[in-house]
């Protein structure tokens, strides 16, 4: 289990499929509410309260879940104090959003909390992976909206034998938000576009320390 603290009301845990055997629960008995579900968030909670000190007494939490190619579940936590609520239950709440990733979309954007992380991201690429990005998919773009880096894939090659590694690498730096088009032409509309075209390797080309 990896637990990252994004910001002071948001973390990133990510579990890997031996995490999941031993406490003997799934995806799909995460998003049912499980009791082996309720058991293995609050478990999340009490760890990151320690790891992190991401504490979340007295505060409504929103948890966005969705898992990856490679059977990882990633979680995003983002919790509300009572300032920011009109009505708080006297417990916590806690909401799992399903996001599936699917390999035969042919469009995928990501979210990055900063653009450190997209440089970390391009930085920690594979260099098999670094080099094969013009078969990955046409285009790759990174737009600046709402304080919020997101990388957009487009015309993405689903037959690209290396799909599963980058989705595998890009989890661990990067939310996976949408692979709706109409996003992306709302990016184009009304974000920043920080690179065009070719963002991981002119990510890598000017920001990369390897």
């Amino acid at each position: 289990m990896k637990i990252e603290k994004l910001t002071e009301n948001k973390i990133r845990i990510i579990l890997n499929t031996e995490d999941l055997e031993k406490n003997n629960v799934d995806f799909k008995s995460l998003i049912t509410n499980s009791y082996q579900s309720q058991d293995l968030l609050l478990s999340i909670l009490n760890k990151a309260e320690k790891e992190v000190g991401f504490y979340t007494n007295d505060s409504k939490i929103l948890i966005e879940a969705f898992a990856s190619s490679d059977g990882q579940i990633i979680f995003t936590i983002t919790k509300f104090s009572p300032d920011n609520v009109q009505t708080l239950s006297p417990k916590k709440t806690l909401t799992v959003r399903r996001r599936n990733l699917s390999l035969t979309n042919k469009i995928a954007i990501y979210s990055f909390n900063s653009f450190d992380s997209f440089c970390d991201f391009c930085d920690n690429l594979s260099i098999n992976l670094l080099k094969n990005l013009k078969v990955l998919c046409k285009n790759i773009s990174l737009y600046l909206y709402n304080d919020t880096y997101y990388l957009v894939l487009s015309d993405i090659n689903v037959d690209f034998k290396f799909l599963k590694s980058f989705y595998s690498s890009i989890s661990e730096f990067a939310t996976f938000v949408s692979n709706s088009i109409n996003f992306q032409y709302k990016l184009m509309e009304h974000g920043k576009p920080i690179f065009k075209n070719n963002a991981i390797q002119n990510g890598y080309r000017f920001f990369g320390t390897i």
